[in-house]
């Protein structure tokens, strides 16, 4: 592999640039001029690279099957974290296992930004980043990290909800349901009338752009200057259709504590907006409110077109998503065309 001929933004995908523009220099390090390239070749092509690669994955404390690395901002170098370092990023590399494997930190890179860029979802810092033989990663700013190095007390839903591999089994991140995730920001989170609805928009933005692993796990809670809770910034928002053949939901019950289905999902074995209404409701999205929260995703977006255009996948994989993306849409508006 080769680097690529670069005309938009690895973070932002503005058009026009060959490397990281100054608004994503500015968010995600600081506004430090930082290369997009790494200074790093890929583990596979260095013996000596591969083992500080493995000796980095031992001391990252985050969780999930995904490889992640620490790094941290050296002046304006990203470099691997050595024993007893806080890192300020994580880096993905492209992963094993898995369809189209090459278009993972695309994809991921995409979603995050749609999800911030078109529907104004808190998202995690992040952009795309590229080994020295053009092989690209996903990297992400840590909002769990304090400038001063320390960190903001975080917790997961699988955490919130007493669940671990030990107390509910392998898939215990699974199995629960999103109405039983609202019931626990309802619980845990002071300001629960206005982090139910930041939620409520993140469940159905990972509906609509097939976020097949939106899990417990995936949702957390970070606290504040003032010491309480709130739902922390959206992070691991991915269009799992590109590479798993999964369903709409990443946990077992879907979105309801008990059976219920629309006449909609009766009818194409998919939410639709009725669904969702119910779901906000059971959740406490005050009435009048979700109607508009659900409209940004009903109507035709032409800034979600563009940011597929502009990204990093493959012409095969922008088509895809970009169909994925209408799918879901025409189900939640409650037609099965395609």
């Amino acid at each position: 592999m080769s680097l690529q001929e670069i005309n938009y933004c690895p973070g932002t995908l503005a058009e026009g640039y060959n490397t990281y523009s100054p608004t994503c220099l500015k968010h995600l390090f600081n506004g430090k001029k930082v290369s997009h390239i790494l200074p790093y070749d890929t583990p596979k092509m260095s013996e000596d690279i591969a083992e500080q690669f493995i000796e980095n994955r031992k001391r990252i404390s985050i969780s999930g099957v995904q490889e992640k690395l620490s790094l941290l901002l050296d002046k304006n170098k990203l470099r691997l974290t050595e024993k007893a370092e806080q890192g300020n990023y994580i880096l993905k590399p492209i992963p094993i296992d898995l369809k189209k494997t090459n278009q993972v930190p695309a994809n991921e890179h995409l979603t995050m930004q749609i999800a911030k860029q078109v529907f104004g979802i808190n998202t995690a810092e992040n952009a795309l980043i590229f080994f020295k033989d053009g092989t690209p990663a996903y990297i992400t700013k840590r909002f769990d990290v304090k400038a001063n190095g320390e960190k903001w007390a975080k917790e997961d839903f699988a955490s919130l909800a007493g669940k671990s591999k030990y107390t509910a089994g392998q898939n215990f991140k699974y199995n629960y349901s999103y109405e039983a995730i609202g019931n626990l920001i309802k619980k845990y989170v002071p300001a629960w009338k206005i982090e139910i609805e930041k939620y409520f928009t993140l469940v159905l933005f990972n509906y609509i752009f097939s976020n097949g692993d939106a899990h417990l796990k995936n949702f957390s809670l970070i606290e504040t200057i003032s010491g309480d809770y709130i739902l922390s910034p959206a992070y691991d928002l991915i269009n799992t259709k590109l590479h798993v053949d999964d369903t709409d939901f990443a946990l077992d019950k879907g979105l309801f504590e008990d059976n219920f289905q629309s006449d909609d999902v009766k009818k194409t074995l998919h939410p639709s907006k009725k669904d969702f209404v119910v779901f906000g409701k059971r959740i406490g999205v005050v009435e009048n409110r979700i109607d508009t929260l659900i409209a940004p995703f009903l109507s035709y977006q032409p800034m979600v077109e563009n940011l597929i255009h502009c990204s990093f996948l493959n012409a095969t994989c922008k088509k895809t998503y970009l169909q994925l993306y209408q799918t879901k849409r025409n189900y939640l508006i409650g037609s099965s065309k395609k």
